[in-house]
């Protein structure tokens, strides 16, 4: 038995020309709210309130930031306002300096290391000897 798997299943099915219907509900809505402040209101208030309206209903038909539809991005601002924030600064107190007495480093003349690093490298240079003794009587 074969199944058929839907292909394009985030394309929403086109309703009206090219817009689905969910753009659609955004500009009849749009242009019927504009119409109504444009009947209830004098000239100046429509202006002020209708063109808000008029861009946003086209905005969240047409625009898409990065890909994503504009009422994704107008819902995450709308919870990132209203969600709970919680900030906390506390002041530290300044840290007390402990009386510690620290050895003084001493300055190295140029060519000299300190004697725990003479005694390192003398150390590795002996097992490199080793090593590569056995390494030459391995190959015989």
């Amino acid at each position: 038995m074969r199944f058929e798997i839907p292909q394009f299943i985030n394309v929403q099915d086109k309703l009206f020309g090219p817009f689905s219907f969910k753009q659609t509900l955004y500009l009849v809505g749009g242009g019927g709210i504009v119409y109504a402040i444009y009947r209830t209101l004098p000239g100046i208030f429509m202006f002020i309130l209708g063109v808000p309206v008029a861009v946003l209903s086209i905005a969240l038909v047409f625009y898409k930031p990065n890909g994503r539809e504009f009422i994704d991005m107008l819902e995450a601002a709308f919870v990132y306002a209203m969600s709970e924030k919680f900030y906390l600064w506390r002041r530290r107190e300044p840290r007390q300096e402990v009386n510690v007495e620290r050895k003084k480093a001493r300055i190295l003349a140029p060519g000299e290391l300190p004697k725990d690093t003479r005694k390192k490298i003398s150390d590795l240079a002996w097992s490199l000897d080793i090593l590569d003794f056995n390494a030459d009587t391995d190959e015989e």
